[in-house]
Order: C-alpha cells, then structure tokens, then sequence
C-alpha cells in the first residue's frame, strides 16, 4: 500500500506510467477492443471500467499541454458526429483532474486502432460499454 496512490493503479500499470516519458501515448480501452493483438505493453485490469481507471491515472499523470490535442475517443462507426454518454464522462474526468484547456479529439476507428497500436502501452479494462476507449498523451511533470 501507498499513501495517496489510487489503489485502482496497478503496480504493472504504476510502472508503465512511471516508464512512459513526455509524448507518449497510453491507451485505456473497452472489453471489446483487439488489446491483446495491439499492444506493445498490455495491462490487464479487467474487472475496471474505463472511466474509474482513466481517473486514478490522470490522478498521478499530465496531460501533454505542449500539442494541440492529448486525448482521443474512438468515432461511432457510421455515425462520426454522435456523442455516446462516456464521452461526456471523459471530458468530466480530463477537466477535473487537468483543467478546462484539453479537448476530447476523434479518431476514426482504423484511425484509433493505428494509433493505439503504436502506443506505449494499452490498459484492457472490462468497460462494458460501447466506444469505451481513449488515448492519453503523457505531459511533463512540473516542479513547484
């Protein structure tokens, strides 16, 4: 146990994170996604929904405030304009933890799963819902 560390953060997913550097990508995706397949590095939290583990992560990592875009949501297939309900939950999430500047960006779906391929590491969670799936961009950590 540690003192003010999401116990959702994994000690896997805690040495991912402190592995990445500024510019990286980690992917949190759904039960549905082809993680297995993709990634580079897989952590397994498959009992979790996107959402709470997408928290507990932007409670110890930044955002990327150096690009124009360092979050991404999968399109709805057929449908690119279509906001789903977790859409709004993730903005809700980025917002609290990291402020009002960053944007949701989208991604066509093949679009998404190159883009997740080629991430640092891809977090499989058991989110049940659809278009559960996001791409982070690790930021700097700034000192005091």
């Amino acid at each position: 146990m540690l003192k003010n560390i999401d116990p959702l953060l994994s000690p896997e997913l805690l040495m991912v994170l402190r592995s990445m550097g500024h510019g990286d990508d980690i992917a949190v995706v759904d039960a549905n996604f082809p993680a297995a397949a993709m990634a580079r590095r897989l952590v397994r939290l498959d009992g979790l929904t996107v959402t709470a583990v997408i928290d507990a992560i932007l409670s110890v990592m930044p955002l990327d405030d150096f690009v124009p875009e360092a979050a991404w949501r999968m399109e709805v297939v057929g449908d690119p304009h279509d906001e789903q309900p977790i859409f709004e939950e993730f903005r809700t999430i980025m917002a609290r933890r990291e402020g009002t500047g960053f944007r949701l960006a989208a991604l066509e779906r093949f679009a998404f799963y190159e883009r997740a391929q080629s991430a640092y590491a891809i977090v499989a969670t058991g989110e049940a819902r659809l278009y559960g799936n996001i791409i982070l961009k690790k930021g700097v950590v700034r000192s005091a």
